[in-house]
């Protein structure tokens, strides 16, 4: 037997680089990318510069202050709680459902579909944390506050209308919005100490 020098066949790979792309394409068309979607938080409107300025003076029972510490402590108004408890305590802040003194004053509104109705409307959550806060601890404050707007929401859209909120049409929700506006004013983080 005699040893020759044998080549081995080569493989074509000309169309390498187009399997690949294609590939390429295919993974990034079938596969989801997930989105932040942020806090859900509308802007005031810009002030008319025509307009005479006015001083906001918040009477301290309209104000329900909200303090996160850097040890992702929680205090509302004067008392510690549990992030657990905050939904209620909010619920109460912004319906006084038994037009307590200590709460936010109750003021008529006419609102569409509902009629004369007794509104919290003056009531600002202000929510402010050390810049040592947890971001967990900081977006727990956060939903529970928001779910204490949605539930209050449901409740009266249920009375009204027996519907959740988000099933209403656009003209019953901003009725709702206009019974329990959401009013969550945020100071910037500041260091309060500790870590």
């Amino acid at each position: 037997m005699a040893k020759g020098n044998r080549k081995v066949p080569e493989i074509n790979s000309s169309s390498t680089a187009d399997i690949a792309f294609i590939i390429l394409i295919f993974f990034l068309i079938t596969t989801s990318m997930d989105t932040d979607r942020g806090l859900a938080r509308r802007l005031p409107e810009p002030p008319d510069p025509n307009a005479p300025e006015q001083e906001n003076i918040i009477r301290d029972r309209n104000l329900l202050r909200v303090y996160l510490n850097s040890f992702d402590q929680l205090m509302v108004g004067n008392e510690i709680m549990d992030v657990k408890e905050l939904r209620k305590k909010a619920k109460e802040f912004i319906a006084n459902p038994y037009n307590d003194e200590k709460l936010p004053e109750k003021k008529p509104k006419d609102v569409r579909f509902f009629g004369n109705t007794m509104v919290t409307e003056g009531h600002v959550i202000s929510l402010q944390n050390d810049r040592m806060t947890s971001y967990q601890a900081y977006m727990a404050v956060q939903n529970e506050l928001v779910a204490a707007y949605n539930e209050l929401r449901n409740e009266i859209a249920q009375q009204k209308f027996q519907k959740d909120y988000l099933e209403l049409d656009e003209d019953q929700q901003k009725a709702v919005r206009d019974i329990y506006p959401q009013k969550i004013s945020e100071a910037e983080p500041k260091n309060y100490g500790g870590k």
